[in-house]
């Protein structure tokens, strides 16, 4: 990526000759006769003070995994939408979860195959590791069995790794980056949609879409604590509607889960206390992510208790306000993208797990509100911002 494409403002030093000809100047002035040497003071040296040009800032790009294809979708939302699609990366069957450890450039996607461990400055997959719990079959969709939710270590030591065999069996599988294989394996709750981390490495955590639970896992001993958050309750059980998908880690590692755009369950990981926080949106919750205090949500659309259209909700957790913006067909996952000059936008992934998505990514700008089109064809699922290197 050019600075110039994104508008990277750059320090100008110093010209070579420009500098000779002041030093050049300094030296003359240091030869001139002097009348009376022992009285004159000693000749000022001139300085130039040397300039660097800034350093450019990484530009941030998206990575999307394409879940009906093999692939993972690099997106440049700075360019047109014609031109955004930068590349693809083959990874492995049906990804679904995607995550990055920028300070290495590596990124990981939960394929129905494996572990896929990807060179992001290459394009290309290094590694397909398998599961200690393998997909019995191959397919793709919401039901299909293989990885789901995925999240990376703080310091990118480890990659958690949601896995369902399909059975009800679901498993939290722990990947060590450096032996490049798994090392243990922790039993979770009901197709784990969602992986997250704590701030500071010390628990991982799966949200548990069928069991009504958020399990999490003591990352020092790999022990499992499983927590009910069901604000709803959890009449219906697998028919119900008001179930966690997607949740978000605030700053200080409280969890975050919406739920039919009616409320925001906040949950303590170590305690199990819920409190919840109103929400106007009345949209059937999916992803959801962190703009600094504001929480991004994406709806659905009318199903179980909540009967809004699809939207994006933009709520203040500080204040309470919130924004709705409406946007169709339903989207997934949304992710935080911002541009060269530090503008915020919600990317929100369109290939929902119910076939009722589209092929593309929409993006709402928090400034203005406006909304933009990118079309990518696979059925982007998880989006996840990046630093290019």
């Amino acid at each position: 990526m050019t600075a110039k494409r994104f508008g990277i403002a750059r320090r100008v030093a110093l010209g070579a000759s420009a500098l000779g000809l002041v030093l050049g100047l300094a030296a003359c002035a240091s030869e001139a006769p002097r009348s009376k040497p022992s009285a004159d003071p000693e000749p000022k040296s001139t300085e130039v003070a040397e300039t660097f040009p800034e350093p450019e800032a990484a530009p941030v790009l998206l990575l999307a995994s394409l879940a009906k294809k093999a692939e993972l979708a690099v997106i440049d939302p700075s360019l047109p939408d014609a031109d955004a699609g930068v590349r693809t990366i083959s990874v492995g069957g049906a990804p679904w979860g995607v995550g990055v450890h920028n300070e290495t450039g590596t990124a990981y996607a939960a394929t129905s195959e494996g572990l896929a461990v990807v060179d992001l400055a290459a394009g290309k997959r290094t590694a397909l590791v398998q599961y200690q719990h393998p997909a019995p079959m191959q397919s793709v969709g919401e039901y299909r069995p293989g990885g789901l939710g995925l999240a990376v270590a703080p310091d990118g030591s480890r990659v958690y790794v949601a896995v369902t065999t399909g059975d009800g069996k679901d498993n939290l599988e722990v990947f060590d980056t450096a032996e490049g294989a798994f090392i243990g394996s922790v039993p979770v709750g009901m197709r784990p949609f969602d992986v997250l981390v704590a701030p500071d490495g010390s628990w991982a955590a799966t949200v548990d879409h069928d069991g009504f639970t958020v399990t999490v896992v003591d990352a020092a001993t790999l022990k499992p604590t499983q927590h009910t958050v069901a604000p709803f309750g959890t009449e219906g059980g697998l028919a119900s509607w008001e179930k966690p998908h997607y949740g978000a880690v605030d700053a200080d590692g409280t969890i975050l889960l919406p739920y039919q755009g009616l409320v925001v369950a906040r949950l303590d990981p170590l305690s199990g206390s819920v409190t919840t926080l109103k929400s106007k949106a009345n949209s059937h919750s999916h992803g959801t992510a962190l703009a600094g205090r504001k929480l991004l949500t994406v709806g659905t659309g009318a199903f179980g208790n909540a009967s809004g259209e699809p939207n994006l909700s933009i709520l203040d957790l500080d204040s309470g306000n919130e924004q709705v913006v409406p946007v169709s067909p339903p989207h997934e996952t949304v992710a935080v993208w911002t541009d060269a000059a530090g503008g915020e936008f919600a990317a929100l992934g369109g290939g929902n797990t119910r076939d009722e998505g589209w092929d593309g990514l929409t993006l709402v700008s928090l400034a203005d509100l406006s909304v933009r089109s990118i079309p990518v064809p696979g059925y982007p699922q998880v989006v996840v911002p990046f630093a290019a290197r």
